[in-house]
């Protein structure tokens, strides 16, 4: 698990100039041997962890880093 969070991680931060969110088949692709189902597991576990956070659109929920992008600073706000 600690591999897949570290492969996941480094995903991110290598794409964090262009985009702070992904979507769930962003991910699939860095684990071509896993089923989607064993993908989800491990970015739910991450989000329980709070390494990484739910954002949602209304129609699409997408993954990020937790407190990363233009839209966490907003949503903070009084």
């Amino acid at each position: 698990m600690e591999e897949s969070t570290k492969i996941i991680v480094d995903f991110i931060e290598s794409k964090s100039k262009s985009k702070s969110k992904f979507y769930f088949n962003d991910f699939l692709p860095l684990f071509p041997d896993m089923k989607p189902r064993a993908v989800k597991k491990i970015l739910s576990e991450l989000v329980k962890s709070e390494v990484m956070e739910y954002w949602s659109s209304g129609s699409t929920t997408m993954y990020g880093l937790k407190g990363a992008g233009k839209q966490a600073a907003a949503e903070h706000e009084d």
